[in-house]
């Protein structure tokens, strides 16, 4: 989306802004630790040991991750064409049927890699159209899709409740999920990954949806910056007037995009699904959705940014589940408060320093004029 800010060198932009923020972030949070009596420095290290210090933490950073490069990469798609799909949690609450759907289907007489890729395509599927109704309604209609979204979550979550307690659900079962999925239907760890670093991944779900969410930061690349629809969704997103009179139709791209979107979204449902519970459960999505937005604005809606964002939040989940079991005083909503405070300065205060840094990158170029020209003379 466009900036009214002077244009940055890509290292600056991507690297080196997002990192002031999230500097200036822990620092505030380093004060709220003290508020509360103790030590920020003691804090970080629990945060850092939590989430790397031994494989089977590694493992849990990288299964958290693996869920936010996918949420995180459906809210930056719409951020392109210039939309602000906040119903990213209740696309993967559908894609998740589709996932579900596949496994109870085939688990038992299939292998996992002939089942893997079927529910890949019932989550893009069912996610992607969960966001088409949003999409037509503003494209069509006029409707926000802000507000359109947001209403669809809650119609998700009251359908899988539906779901699961009607219709998926096994008979005798008192809870609201699926019978466990056969062999068929459970992905393969990556512990030979780890195993190359001579780690042991452990209990840790990490599996092989994280490639999977790799090969879909590659394709969403590939789709924004080297194909015509993504130079339309680009050009829409800077200026509508302006792809209007290109011969852009606004309605074919927002529709296209929120179907894209959402079916990124859908495919977060594989991670916890198919990779750790095995079954389809009750609010399995967690909440990823919505951190998928700060991911996005992080990683300033870049596949190359998205990625390292992403595991920056699985640090803080895993690493902040580490420091309420050390720090007792520290609880599990401190650790939001963090959480919060990186969104904060990372998505609403982004621009906070990008001025003073603008005209740091402005003087030095000016600088470096004077120095060729004195040369010169």
């Amino acid at each position: 989306m466009s900036t009214p800010y002077a244009k940055l060198p890509g290292w600056v932009e991507y690297g080196l802004v997002p990192l002031v923020n999230l500097a200036v972030a822990f620092l505030v949070a380093g004060l709220v630790v003290l508020l509360v009596g103790e030590n920020p420095l003691e804090a970080a290290y629990h945060l850092i040991n939590g989430a790397f210090g031994r494989g089977e933490y590694i493992g849990f950073t990288l299964y958290y991750a693996t869920t936010f490069i996918f949420t995180g990469l459906a809210v930056a798609v719409a951020f392109h064409a210039g939309l602000f799909n906040i119903g990213g949690e209740g696309q993967a609450y559908v894609g998740g049927i589709g996932v579900a759907l596949a496994c109870l289907w085939l688990d038992k007489v299939m292998p996992w890699y002939v089942v893997f890729p079927l529910a890949i395509l019932g989550s893009v599927f069912f996610g992607a159209l969960w966001a088409f109704l949003p999409g037509w309604l503003q494209a069509k209609r006029g409707s926000h899709i802000v507000i359109t979204t947001i209403m669809f979550n809650f119609i998700a979550s009251s359908l899988m409740v539906y779901l699961l307690t009607r219709v998926l659900k096994p008979l005798g079962s008192m809870a609201p999920q699926t019978r466990t999925f056969a062999e068929g239907g459970q992905l393969p760890k990556l512990d030979w990954l780890l195993s190359i670093f001579g780690l042991d991944v452990g209990t840790a779900p990490f599996n092989i949806s994280f490639l999977l969410a790799l090969a879909a930061a590659f394709g969403v690349w590939v789709l924004i910056w080297r194909t015509r629809l993504g130079y339309e969704m680009r050009t829409m997103g800077h200026s509508p007037s302006a792809a209007r009179y290109a011969g852009i139709r606004e309605s074919r791209i927002t529709v296209i995009t929120m179907m894209i979107s959402g079916g990124l979204a859908g495919m977060m449902a594989l991670n916890p699904i198919m990779g750790e519970q095995f079954r389809m459960q009750l609010d399995f999505v967690q909440g990823a959705g919505f951190v998928g937005i700060a991911v996005a604005l992080m990683g300033r809606s870049h596949p190359g940014g998205i990625i390292p964002a992403a595991i920056l939040f699985g640090v803080l989940y895993q690493g902040g589940a580490e420091i309420a079991f050390e720090m007792p005083s520290i609880s599990r909503d401190m650790i939001v408060i963090i959480q919060g405070l990186v969104i904060l300065f990372a998505g609403a205060l982004e621009n906070m320093f990008r001025p003073a840094i603008t005209r740091a990158f402005a003087m030095r170029g000016q600088r470096a004029a004077a120095v060729v020209q004195a040369k010169g003379a």
